[in-house]
């Protein structure tokens, strides 16, 4: 037998499901501002291959977004595109019954998010903070290569 829930419980699903709604909704504006701007064409066709990820290999993916000319497009449309990705491949992992993320050891091979997302954004892709790389310490060497 469940307990009913108290007022406060209640208002905080609500507002939850408030927040949810308009961050949805936030979304749903960005993804249309995208497929209805001078990249239309080229960005239409890539979510499509997100809607159908199923049917789309990898490689096949990989190759069609590198192909594009990212530095032509705007940083904000670059991060709706990794949003939808991002929303393409945990709903494809969640529906085999995976883990929605999984990319992957430091040494092991990049997924195929990862490549992806190194493709849209080149200047991010090799930086990463000190504690985050592999074998890294507290001593960071200067320039000479000297720790300092």
């Amino acid at each position: 037998m469940t307990r009913p829930l108290s007022d406060k419980q209640q208002k905080k699903l609500a507002d939850d499901a408030r927040l949810l709604r308009a961050w949805k909704k936030f979304h749903r504006e960005e993804r249309e501002a995208v497929l209805a701007g001078p990249h239309a064409t080229t960005l239409g066709e890539l979510f499509r291959m997100f809607a159908n990820i199923e049917c789309v290999r990898p490689a096949q993916l990989v190759g069609f977004i590198g192909a594009i000319n990212w530095s032509a497009i705007p940083y904000d449309t670059r991060l709706v595109v990794l949003h939808e990705l991002n929303s393409a491949v945990t709903a494809y992992r969640t529906k085999r019954g995976l883990e929605p993320i999984d990319d992957g050891l430091p040494g092991e091979p990049n997924t195929p998010f990862r490549t992806i997302k190194a493709i849209l954004f080149p200047h991010v892709a090799d930086v990463a903070p000190a504690e985050a790389q592999l074998g890294s310490n507290t001593e960071t060497p200067s320039k000479t290569g000297h720790v300092a």
